[in-house]
């Protein structure tokens, strides 16, 4: 899976300062400065004054500020599995690659059994992999390669027939049927600081399935270089806390 920050707001903890400033302040915000709207904002430095507020917010619980900063990923190679889950969230828009438009025909079945266009999961070929609801633990080396050999058949089978359907004249959105919830999706998703942290409080948990927790950490890592005071102190203090952030 490979994650790509697409687009984002410039100066996103501008935005949130000045938004959570304007609730009490009687002057117009947009007619002065950055510097006159953080002058009463405890630091020595206008940056101080930005991390001190946005913890400020944060450890108050006054998130609504963080919904104006907004940021758009793209995401490569999702499972429809992962996807899944990803869309149960409703303050994210999403734009997800069409399988009624766009047809896997000349995907060699071969190479899908060595990782291609299917998202293979860890517990397919590791034996010490234990994931959540798992009936028993790690497993010997005979039973993880047969593990293997039923999963590589299986998605190897479910393409061969998959494009014999579309050579057969099915068109592409009845033909995908027969393909796996591993198959691989293109997705694009907007969403703002406030939700991303509430995705990164259901996602990111150690109890979160073994993808979307891999998805949810890249797309913090990008978060923290775009809207640094913000992520740092959720890493820091919320993470992992279920907090009360959905809007």
């Amino acid at each position: 899976m490979k994650v790509e920050l697409l687009e984002a707001t410039p100066d996103p903890e501008e935005v949130i300062c000045r938004a959570a400033r304007n609730d009490y302040m009687s002057e117009y915000g947009a007619d002065m400065s950055f510097e006159e709207v953080m002058a009463d904002v405890e630091g020595d430095t206008l940056e101080e004054r930005k991390r001190t507020l946005i913890g400020h917010l944060l450890n108050h619980g006054h998130f609504g500020p963080f919904e104006h900063a907004q940021a758009t990923f793209h995401v490569e190679g999702m499972s429809r599995s992962c996807m899944a889950q990803l869309t149960r969230h409703r303050h994210v828009s999403f734009d997800v690659q069409s399988m009624r438009y766009v047809a896997f025909d000349d995907v060699d079945p071969a190479d899908v059994a060595e990782g291609e266009l299917v998202v293979t999961p860890p517990s397919a070929s590791d034996p010490d992999w234990v994931g959540r609801n798992q009936k028993g633990g790690a497993v010997d080396e005979e039973t993880v390669a047969k593990r293997e050999e039923v999963f590589t058949e299986s998605v190897r089978r479910s393409v061969e027939d998959y494009q014999e359907l579309l050579d057969l004249g099915m068109p592409p959105e009845d033909a995908r049927f027969v393909l796996p919830i591993g198959t691989e999706v293109n997705v694009v998703m907007s969403l703002n600081a406030r939700m991303l942290m509430h995705v990164a409080d259901m996602r990111a948990a150690a109890d979160a399935q073994w993808e979307i927790r891999t998805l949810t950490e890249d797309v913090l890592d990008l978060a923290a270089d775009w809207c640094p005071l913000t992520f740092d102190y959720y890493e820091e203090h919320m993470k992992n806390r279920k907090n009360r952030l959905a809007p």
